[in-house]
């Protein structure tokens, strides 16, 4: 039976032998590499430059937590293949089609019309585009009610979601730009 020294001056052995075969194979990696880069004419900048714009992407984007899709459904508050929202909730923004089970924010109702998306289509397309949209929604609904404030209030929703996409655009070629900018220096 081997002594404790003897097993440990194998292990020491066999550490340094697994150390070698490590390090001919990440040279063999960076040789690799090396190659591939003389054949297509780039440098280190080349490559820290590309990184650099896909980091600065990613920052201009906003690193949202992912979100798997039922949850994405969930919050959208409607599900896959149901058709558009009917109804309507005006604190919770959660929708309904009418069709199914009635969720317990709408089963007791005996008046759902107070709960009606009036256009069902476009409401449905706000509410799975923004998750707040349905709130905002909701909000100028129950405020259109009022009359000339509403109109004020009903304008103002317009504008902001008409402004979403000139700044989702706007984020775009500021990307591009910085992309540009980092393959110009080159």
């Amino acid at each position: 039976m081997p002594t404790i020294e003897q097993l440990r001056s194998k292990i020491t052995k066999l550490q340094i032998q697994a150390d070698a075969l490590i390090a001919k194979k990440m040279q063999a990696a960076v040789d690799q590499i090396r190659k591939i880069m003389l054949e297509h004419g780039l440098t280190t900048e080349d490559i820290e430059a590309k990184a650099k714009a896909r980091r600065n992407a990613k920052a201009v984007k906003g690193s949202a937590p992912k979100t798997s899709l039922k949850t994405r459904r969930k919050a959208a508050g409607s599900l896959p293949g149901k058709g558009a929202p009917k109804y309507l909730h005006p604190k919770t923004g959660a929708t309904w089609s009418g069709h199914g089970r009635a969720p317990a924010w709408i089963a007791q109702v005996k008046d759902r019309s107070k709960f009606l998306i009036e256009n069902g289509a476009a409401a449905a397309d706000a509410v799975t585009r923004q998750p707040g949209a349905a709130r905002k929604n909701a909000k100028t609904k129950s405020l259109a009610s009022n009359g000339a404030a509403a109109k004020k209030v009903a304008k103002k929703a317009r504008a902001s979601n008409k402004a979403a996409p000139a700044k989702k655009a706007a984020r775009k070629r500021a990307v591009k730009t910085v992309a540009e900018s980092g393959s110009a220096a080159k």
